[in-house]
């Protein structure tokens, strides 16, 4: 069985799935045997936790956070039957689940923390001379000092003060896994978290060609403007948007090209920004290509995400079309997991498949699903979900801070010893809650009347759907329908 889970981080409510939650056994120092709960996020092995880790951690929250917590699968004081075993499996994934929705869980830097001393442990413990290499979407190169104990936030700290980045642009980038397939074409694989480390994550990935990346972490290409105000921030979008368009990722026509070569000749940057930051696809993440059921099945396309839509260009012998979905017009959405050659009591394959569906508002009163068939489809997601975020901040107008808890807390290694983790001091507090540059809406914020409820449409968040076909030799597992609340800003005058 394979699980679905995603955590909130401090800027927005990103969407991180956590797909495998499988064990694995192990032998300590005085040679006695336990079981070892393997975590995957997006696919990637993250980490291994023992039994008694995650219950050190549910006790903390229970203690320190003034919420009611889902209950916590019991102790047993005999040996686990093989059922018993699954039984706690299953119980510790839907607890997992639950409060890795939880934002008073989030807020309170607990679980991140928890997870990246764990990814730390788990490779063998911490390590403070490494060195890490990270790379600009031009290609080049920037080599720093890390620890294996510094998360994405820490590392990028570093990255700005050897660039010279003033502290108020921090928030507008961020760190990237980029690889490079056998044609040369380079994807974007995932956006990296304060849960990990990217110097761990990157050792341990094993795709060839992949690379940490600094590249943009915003939607509105509208921020171009206050980053433009600043050489070093205008110089990474600068770099940044010739790289993709020498990618194909701007297609642009050969005069513009041209008028474009000269300004970059002479090294006119900004005039280069203003010129391309009006062509169609500035401001999107490009995915590999992909299939897609609309507007018929096994479309082959390209899909880009961007501009508060999300674009598919159709690719046939006769020519490219173009469909546009926009994010405001999406009810909700989910991720299918197809496994493939599944049949009843075997181990668990990696030859599976992944689906994005969205329910589109194609007319007035008219929902119809689309689904595209991607492995980059959970990125596909994460993106929609930041984009909404971002378009829900500026259009409710919220300021709202999420404070973050800095107490002490105590994490339990797999043998046992304790570690204290110290809170933050007041100087790194502060600059935190200053890089909070894009702000989430209370779910309780009145936006506009919810067209759902018009349409008599049965509200669909966090509904597990799990069904299993035997007939086609497949597992098929949907989890998670995220409901989109800028699907309430629709009027009749959108429709």
């Amino acid at each position: 069985m394979w699980i679905l889970l995603y955590f909130l981080d401090y800027l927005f409510t990103y969407v991180e799935f956590i797909r495998r939650f499988n064990t694995q056994e192990f032998i300590d120092a005085s040679g006695n045997t336990y079981v070892g709960y393997n975590i995957h996020i997006n696919g990637l092995f993250h980490c291994t936790v023992r039994y008694k880790q995650l219950y050190s951690l549910h006790e903390q929250l229970a203690k320190d956070l003034d919420i009611s917590l889902p209950s916590f699968p019991p102790k047993k004081f005999f040996p686990l039957t093989t059922n018993q075993q699954d039984e706690r499996r299953l119980s510790l994934e839907k607890y997992i689940q639950a409060i890795g929705q939880n934002p008073v869980v989030n807020n309170s830097g607990m679980l991140n923390g928890f997870l990246l001393n764990a990814q730390q442990e788990t490779v063998g413990g911490p390590s403070n001379n490494e060195v890490m290499d990270i790379f600009l979407m031009n290609g080049c190169k920037i080599t720093i000092n890390v620890s294996t104990g510094d998360h994405s936030g820490s590392v990028l700290k570093k990255i700005y003060k050897h660039l010279r980045l003033p502290e108020q642009y921090y928030c507008y980038f961020a760190l990237f896994i980029v690889v490079q397939d056998e044609a040369h074409s380079v994807h974007l694989l995932r956006k990296l978290q304060d849960f990990e480390s990217p110097f761990i994550t990157n050792k341990y990935l094993h795709v060839i060609g992949s690379k940490v990346v600094l590249g943009k972490n915003y939607w509105d290409v509208g921020y171009d403007l206050k980053l433009m105000n600043n050489g070093v921030a205008l110089n990474l979008l600068y770099i940044q948007a010739v790289a993709e368009i020498q990618r194909g990722w701007i297609p642009i026509t050969d005069e513009l090209n041209s008028q474009l070569s000269v300004l970059q000749k002479n090294g006119k940057k900004r005039e280069y920004l203003d010129i391309i930051r009006a062509s169609k696809y500035y401001g999107y993440i490009q995915f590999a290509p992909c299939f897609c059921d609309y507007p018929r099945a096994d479309t082959k396309v390209l899909v880009a995400i961007g501009r508060n839509e999300l674009n598919i260009r159709i690719l046939n012998d006769e020519g490219h079309s173009e469909e546009v979905f926009k994010v405001s017009r999406m009810r909700c959405w989910r991720i299918t997991t197809l496994q493939n050659g599944f049949e009843r009591g075997s181990e668990e394959s990696d030859d599976f498949s992944l689906e994005l569906s969205f329910e589109y508002l194609i007319a007035k009163e008219q929902l119809q699903w689309i689904t595209i068939t991607s492995e980059q489809a959970i990125l596909m997601s994460v993106c929609l979900q930041a984009m909404i975020d971002e378009l829900l901040s500026k259009t409710v107008g919220s300021n709202k801070t999420q404070e973050s808890s800095e107490k002490c807390w105590t994490y339990v290694k797999r043998d046992g010893q304790s570690v204290t983790i110290g809170s933050r001091s007041a100087e790194e507090h502060e600059e935190s809650k200053k890089n909070h540059c894009v702000r989430q809406p209370s779910k309780s914020e009145p936006i506009m009347k919810k067209l759902a409820d018009r349409l008599k449409m049965k509200k669909a968040n966090n509904v597990k759907h799990n069904m299993v076909d035997n007939v086609q030799g497949r597992q098929t597992l949907e989890y998670d329908i995220m409901e989109n609340n800028a699907f309430r800003m629709i009027g009749d005058d959108d429709l």
